[in-house]
């Protein structure tokens, strides 16, 4: 068994004296495990480095077993991200995020997202905008998709100001306002069709509303605890974009 896929590194850990078992989300095989033999060494570990892009070639005798990888270095943002608190946070975050997938499950435009994601994790402002829009994907890939595009009861398409904690479909602002204290606040920088930067208020209310659905739908429900990189990611975004400029 053989193939070759673009991938981003997620996380490693390690396998015996020498060895890395790499856990990369690629383009068309989805969240895949494999061994680096040698992955430990000095030379090879700055390669092996979560945020990393590469090519990766898995190589295994049957589908089912871990299988070695070759890994060719193409894009190497680790130790840029590393110099960041947010980065650092956010790249801890979408990897915790991708293992909520299941292993080798293919997600194309999931490995699309997160690439667009890292690439802008060093730029706060677009950091969390674009964090945000993932975690929506994410919910979308899962199966607990939000429809922000048009109002649950009167259907426009319109002043979109809130979202229902039932029903995770958008409400607009005259059809939501004797049920406000209720529903969840949609910011506008979700429902424009252009622009990606927003004011740090508006951040915090996207993720308390993909983090409501995130926790109801994924994370209580497979009992597990949100990640705490989460909740850095967001204060070190919030930190970097409140700094004057």
């Amino acid at each position: 068994m053989q193939w070759s896929d673009q991938a981003i590194i997620i996380g490693t850990r390690k396998h015996g004296e020498t060895s890395l078992i790499v856990e990369l989300m690629t383009r068309a095989h989805g969240r895949h495990l494999g061994l680096v033999r040698g992955g430990r060494s000095r030379r090879v570990q700055p390669l092996l480095q979560p945020g990393n892009r590469v090519e990766a070639t898995w190589r295994a005798r049957l589908d089912e077993h871990l299988g070695t990888y070759a890994l060719e270095p193409v894009s190497l943002h680790a130790a840029t991200l590393m110099q960041s608190g947010c980065a650092l946070a956010g790249i801890q975050l979408l990897g915790s995020h991708l293992r909520l997938l299941p292993e080798r499950d293919p997600h194309g435009a999931l490995y699309e997202a997160a690439c667009i994601v890292a690439d802008h994790l060093t730029e706060p402002s677009l950091a969390g905008p674009l964090m945000v829009r993932f975690e929506l994907r994410l919910l979308d890939e899962l199966g607990f998709g939000l429809n922000l595009s048009r109002c649950a009861g009167s259907g426009a398409t319109d002043d979109l100001a809130y979202v229902s904690p039932k029903s995770g479909q958008a409400v607009n602002r005259q059809t939501g306002a004797p049920w406000a204290a209720k529903l969840l606040p949609l910011p506008a920088f979700l429902t424009a069709r252009q622009g990606r930067n927003c004011a740090p208020s508006d951040l915090e209310d996207a993720f308390r509303l993909t983090g409501f659905f995130l926790d109801r739908d994924i994370w209580a429900a497979r009992g597990i605890a949100p990640p705490e990189s989460r909740e850095s990611f967001l204060r070190a975004a919030l930190r970097a974009m409140r700094e004057p400029a």
